[in-house]
């Protein structure tokens, strides 16, 4: 059975799976990441999982995989294959396009930004599946976006296309690690919420979940914090909006899993702000976590499409 690896790296676990041509799930696997052990050992782990998921390939559905994608966090060359930075995982340039090629028998494979990847899964086959442009944006531990056109993402001049949680909107505001002060999601990412819940109920262990359950329960401290960061988020969109044009907006990430807590807010907060811009359909992403898989997936078969058509003699 044709098949590919995916495989998505994040800062404490790896989701694996090896995805079928039409997108189906064939395996799927988990395992830490291992970071506690340092960026060697990670990188380790990545080739040794990659192996792994070949063999199972080769012993279950009778031949290796046909190409490869791996999502990773940070700052990514899709281009060169570098995984050029990452904070969480602690490398910088490492080559993992060329080492995960080299470990995987030759095969081709693909490299992409987590979100950029998680993007392309949800506006091909998830939530934003039929829509010419769309943007989508994970609400975690910070925030950040993926630009879709065409069935597309697109990774920008350097590779940063798509940072929307760096717009500042509230200018001179809370300083972001970034160097800059008042950074969107210093005030509408999972993370912050939780850290302004925290703070009003004088408890540390407090977080978004907990600020959603209690807005639901109609506690007006709750909604104030709700609000701010529903306004904040708002005015993020609404200078994506203007920029982007997009027909479709994706909303996940741990914030949108409070389902219409958010949404039925952030749509009005929208429709209040937008002027001569197109008002986007407003969704939450459909695929969850296995977003990151599927679009590591895609990107291997687009590796494929992509070489096939090279090698075709006229």
């Amino acid at each position: 059975m044709r098949h590919v690896i995916a495989l998505d790296v994040g800062g404490t676990g790896m989701k694996a799976a090896l995805v079928g041509a039409g997108g189906e799930l064939l395996y799927q696997a988990r395992r830490a990441t291992g970071r506690d052990r340092g960026p060697d050992a990670v990188v380790d782990g990545i080739l040794d999982f990659a192996a792994e998921l070949r063999a199972y390939g080769i012993e279950h559905f009778g031949a290796p995989a046909l190409a490869a994608g791996v999502a990773v966090p940070g700052i990514v060359d899709e281009e060169r294959g570098i995984a050029a930075y990452s904070a969480n995982l602690g490398w910088r340039d490492l080559p993992l396009r060329g080492l995960l090629t080299d470990r995987l028998g030759g095969v081709p494979v693909a490299l992409g930004h987590d979100v950029r990847t998680g993007g392309l899964a949800e506006g091909r086959i998830g939530a934003g599946k039929g829509a010419d442009r769309f943007l989508f944006v994970p609400l975690g531990t910070g925030i950040a976006g993926a630009i879709g056109i065409a069935g597309r993402v697109e990774s920008g001049a350097h590779g940063f296309a798509g940072e929307i949680g760096h717009i500042v909107v509230r200018p001179g505001g809370t300083p972001c690690p970034c160097g800059q002060r008042g950074c969107l999601e210093r005030y509408a990412s999972a993370a912050a919420v939780s850290e302004a819940w925290a703070s009003v109920t004088g408890n540390p262990e407090a977080d978004a979940a907990d600020c959603a359950a209690a807005v639901e329960a109609d506690d007006p401290k709750a909604r104030e914090v709700w609000q701010y960061a529903v306004d904040a988020l708002a005015d993020g969109l609404l200078t994506a909006l203007t920029l982007l044009d997009p027909r479709t907006l994706i909303i996940g990430g741990g914030l949108a899993e409070a389902g219409d807590t958010l949404f039925t807010p952030l749509r009005e907060a929208v429709r209040r702000r937008v002027t001569f811009q197109k008002l986007p359909t407003i969704v939450p992403a459909a695929l969850g976590d296995t977003a990151g898989c599927l679009g590591a997936g895609l990107l291997a078969w687009d590796l494929l499409d992509t070489t096939d058509r090279t090698e075709v003699t006229p």
